[in-house]
């Protein structure tokens, strides 16, 4: 399981986040394509076809047009998270050998933005050398996690960083800490983080449906001579969101960054757990919380309930 997994429960009804994650999008694809099937395709494309079919449509038709393709979004909705985990990646055994290719690429450009944080040893660094150093070293600190848990694409990357970082420094295991920690954020703080998750989703799904939209429509103008090229106009849409997912990506995992610094401590609260005194009783705390929740390991003896004794409930 990776955070990216830990989202919000799908059924939100007609709330904005379906509007923009699941309806517009597929509501775009569908809209591409039936334009693709009234012109003619498959088959030579005539436009004023198109158009005279569109127009032509009664109210009926219209209907249940909206009526199915919301059924669609509705249908989609949950598969959210499969969408995320297929663009970081997690593939099925049959595109091993990909992944396999794919690692290797992503540990050569791993490789080389470490380089950029090196420092000439031979000579004193410029400010230049020391601002691009440490700007390449932001880089990889955001955009990759450990050379062990390289992953093969991109966004793949950038949320195995967040999830490595996000409270790393303090003992927290983010994967099994964040279910427990997203119900006492502060309001701030969870709008923060779910503007910007809000955001990852919606680009990438639109960054999945523009290939899926090229595909389809790559095979209805198969026989429309260069209209086929039409095909390319959702694929450009579909890349140009799938970058802009990568860097909602990146804005998401400093939010959790955030989240963590400074909910962490609301966390042990709402444990009834004493908050440490020191950095290294907080990680060992930390530590020992994140072992419970992933291996049932005994939880620590000492609660606190302040100056309230606990409820009989």
């Amino acid at each position: 399981m990776t955070l990216a997994g830990l989202a919000k429960p799908a059924g939100e009804g007609f709330s904005p986040r379906f509007v923009v994650v699941s309806y517009l999008p597929s509501l775009a694809a569908a809209v591409f394509l039936l334009l693709l099937v009234w012109a003619g395709a498959p088959g030579p494309l005539t436009w004023s076809r198109a158009w005279k079919t569109a127009a032509g449509l009664g109210v009926g038709e219209v209907i249940g047009l909206a009526v199915a393709l919301t059924l669609l979004a509705v249908a989609l909705m949950p598969l959210q998270l499969t969408v995320v985990r297929l663009l970081e990646g997690y593939w099925p055994r049959l595109l091993t050998p990909l992944d396999r290719l794919l690692r290797v690429v992503q540990r050569w450009r791993r490789g080389r933005l470490e380089k950029r944080t090196e420092l000439p040893g031979d000579a004193e660094p410029t400010p230049a050398q020391v601002l691009a150093a440490g700007l390449a070293g932001t880089q990889l600190e955001r955009r990759f996690p450990d050379e062990e848990h390289v992953r093969a694409t991109t966004l793949g990357n950038v949320l195995a960083a967040a999830e490595q970082r996000a409270g790393a420094n303090y003992g927290w295991d983010a994967v099994v800490a964040w279910p427990r920690l997203y119900p006492v954020l502060t309001d701030q703080v969870r709008a923060v983080v779910d503007a910007r998750r809000d955001s990852l989703d919606s680009t990438a799904r639109l960054a999945l449906t523009g290939a899926v939209t090229a595909v389809a429509s790559a095979a209805l103008l198969a026989r429309s001579g260069w209209w086929w090229l039409l095909a390319l106009a959702p694929l450009a849409v579909g890349w140009l969101a799938y970058a802009g997912a990568v860097r909602a990506a990146v804005a998401y995992g400093e939010a959790l960054i955030v989240a963590f610094d400074l909910g962490r401590f609301a966390l042990l609260t709402a444990l009834h757990l004493p908050l440490p005194r020191t950095r290294a009783d907080e990680r060992r705390l930390a530590e020992g919380l994140c072992l419970q929740w992933r291996q049932g390991v005994q939880l620590p003896d000492e609660y606190d309930h302040g100056d309230d004794p606990p409820s009989a409930a």
